[in-house]
């Protein structure tokens, strides 16, 4: 398999998660119009699935495979990660959300270091820390931390948690399957609280915004498994800061939060570790 170049990997991972927050300002004005999150959570799953079934190669003749644990264990965390970050968008601002969210890479870096075996390296290790360092100056964390918050740090928690375990399974499973399985795992762990907080009276700017929600997410994450499968995540794990930053952009257009200037010193300094963790990326060759 042919590994993808280090400006690919940026190109990739840069769309993937402009297209990830996209779905979640979708999901944050659902919430914001008196959507529960859950359903909107259910919604992304269950509307991805029926959608992309045929795309990502889920047949009947393969809907046994969703029984392995592995896969209902990494549907169960992106399950996590997606209903706590639209619970916690409900209340806060979505750029101090995807500040407290980016504990997420901290997490996937030491699980893919501590249990998958992948290469550590001081700089690296030195650039996804400086990376952090920047979300500390966008949050600066203090004072009393409300509801929101809590539930964006255990978005952050789930997902770093995700990332290591779609790394985990990539050799195992084909990228479609992969993204496949847990949008299907995922409908029916949510199908629950989905049915129970359907909308009594939604409009058709309602369903857009679902739409908009549950195939950006989709498109976003089938990237990320993408990039997975030929690059490790101690290398695609700084990257993800470019996240934030569409995030801080989004916000402002769409809801006319802009940061203040520590706050935007705090995106530089994200930015500039995204870069070095690029240029320390390994060069691979195809194999």
């Amino acid at each position: 398999m042919q590994a993808h170049a280090p400006l690919t990997v940026l190109g990739l991972v840069a769309l993937a998660t402009t297209a990830i927050v996209c779905g979640d300002t979708a999901g944050k004005l659902l919430t914001g119009a008196g959507v529960q999150p859950l359903f909107v959570a259910w919604s992304r799953f269950a509307l991805a699935a029926l959608v992309l079934a045929g795309v990502l190669g889920l047949r009947l003749s393969n809907l046994r495979r969703l029984l392995d644990w592995r896969l209902v264990l990494r549907a169960a965390l992106i399950v996590g990660g997606i209903a706590s970050i639209l619970t916690a968008l409900r209340t806060e601002p979505i750029a101090n959300v995807f500040g407290a969210f980016f504990v997420g890479p901290i997490v996937a870096y030491a699980i893919s270091a501590l249990f998958l075996g992948e290469r550590v390296s001081w700089p690296r290790t030195v650039m996804l820390a400086l990376g952090f360092a920047g979300v500390l100056l966008v949050v600066r964390p203090g004072g009393e931390m409300g509801t929101g918050m809590i539930f964006a740090l255990m978005a952050g928690a789930f997902y770093g948690s995700y990332l290591a375990a779609t790394r985990w399974l990539a050799a195992v499973h084909p990228a479609p399957f992969l993204l496949g399985s847990q949008l299907v795992i995922g409908a029916i762990l949510l199908l629950p609280a989905g049915v129970v907080s359907v909308p009594a009276s939604a409009g058709p700017g309602i369903w857009a915004l679902v739409i908009v929600s549950s195939l950006a997410s989709a498109f976003g994450n089938y990237l990320l498994v993408v990039v997975s499968r030929t690059t490790p995540a101690t290398v695609s794990a700084p990257l993800i800061y470019f996240q934030l930053i569409a995030a801080t952009a989004i916000g402002f257009l769409v809801f006319g939060d802009w940061p203040e200037p520590l706050a935007l010193l705090g995106l530089a300094v994200i930015f500039a570790s995204g870069i070095g963790g690029l240029a320390l990326a390994p060069k691979r060759h195809a194999a």
